[in-house]
């Protein structure tokens, strides 16, 4: 059979027989740092003939600083959902349209009609959790699903506490523990929160990413972090287990997006096909430790991700978790003014 090389006809290939080897060329991919499989990357390439380069970044607002002053040379990032209106809102994102792609059949219906990318026009699901608190319980063996154990913490833990450096996460939990609500702008309130974590940070040790290296050595004995890092810290040390703060904590999805000005659309669009596919969703979640937003996909997971109390959430602390928004611009203005205070 003859095919018709055109670009239009490439792009309904690639849509429509995502399985076969239809494409080459690049596709450069931003990402949180260690959040890509390796052999994710290595199966994409060889089933489609494309160079893959993966870029990491530490933040939000890493990535969106980055591409916000063009010329990235990027393809592909993946944001959070409180980030991705923003993206959108600004022009920086292509309406790829993933729910025409085959595999979008694939993605869970709560995943589908989300509020900030309802009916998914523009990103697909890469992988969802929460941020709560991994202790050492060789350490420390009290209540440890709670916020207190970064903000009032034990005098067991002073000294050897990280915080993981994401504005957003910190202040929700703070904002939570003090009694408030997300977006406040209750003056008051703020100050207090200001004031609690000026106060909690000199009991901590650091604000990075190295949990999965240094929780499980004993550098750090406790964290406020993402669940699926203290997973993998627990599968090297099993006396980490994970609490899920009581006051309140922020559940997350990143999702794959394609920038407005990447240079390999169709490559990409081929990548977000790729991962709803249940088998590479499995992929994506076994090797970062959170799930993925994909039906079926769990047959193709080890029984100990299944089951991983990292990963569900017990009865008794379902309630205390919400997902992160994006408050109004005036509103992150205060949150950024408590964070840059807080970075001095």
């Amino acid at each position: 059979m003859k095919w018709m090389t055109t670009t239009a006809t490439a792009a309904i290939i690639a849509m429509g027989f995502a399985g076969n080897a239809l494409a080459a060329g690049d596709l450069n991919i931003f990402n949180w740092g260690d959040y890509t499989n390796p052999e994710l990357i290595k199966k994409f390439e060889k089933e489609f003939d494309v160079k893959v380069t993966v870029t990491d970044y530490d933040s939000n607002d890493t990535a969106l600083s980055k591409v916000r002053a063009g010329g990235s040379g990027f393809d592909i990032v993946v944001p959070s959902a409180n980030y991705v209106p923003i993206w959108v809102k600004e022009g920086l994102l292509l309406e790829a349209r993933p729910d025409q792609m085959e595999n979008f059949k694939n993605v869970d219906e709560r995943w589908v009609d989300v509020a900030w990318d309802p009916g998914r026009h523009y990103t697909v699901p890469w992988q969802w959790g929460l941020t709560g608190i991994g202790v050492n319980t060789s350490v420390y063996k009290g209540d440890i699903n709670t916020s207190a154990i970064f903000l009032d913490p034990p005098e067991e833990l002073v000294g050897k506490i990280n915080v993981a450096p994401e504005m957003n996460d910190v202040l929700f939990a703070t904002i939570k523990y003090l009694g408030g609500d997300w977006c406040t702008v209750d003056k008051d309130l703020l100050r207090k929160v200001r004031d609690k974590l000026v106060e909690a940070k000199t009991k901590w040790l650091a604000m990075d990413y190295s949990v999965t290296e240094k929780l499980p050595t004993g550098e750090y004995d406790a964290v406020y972090y993402w669940n699926g890092a203290i997973m993998r810290s627990r599968e090297k040390n099993p006396d980490i287990k994970f609490g899920y703060p009581k006051e309140g904590f922020p559940y997350f999805m990143d999702s794959v997006a394609i920038l407005k000005d990447a240079k390999n659309v169709e490559n990409a669009k081929l990548f977000m096909n790729f991962i709803m596919a249940p088998e590479n969703a499995a992929l994506i979640s076994d090797f970062a430790k959170y799930s993925n937003g994909i039906k079926g996909s769990a047959e193709f997971m080890p029984a100990e991700m299944r089951d991983a109390p990292e990963l569900n959430v017990p009865d008794e602390y379902k309630d205390a978790g919400e997902f992160l928004t994006s408050c109004e611009p005036q509103v992150q203005e205060l949150y950024t003014k408590i964070w840059t205070e807080l970075q001095k």
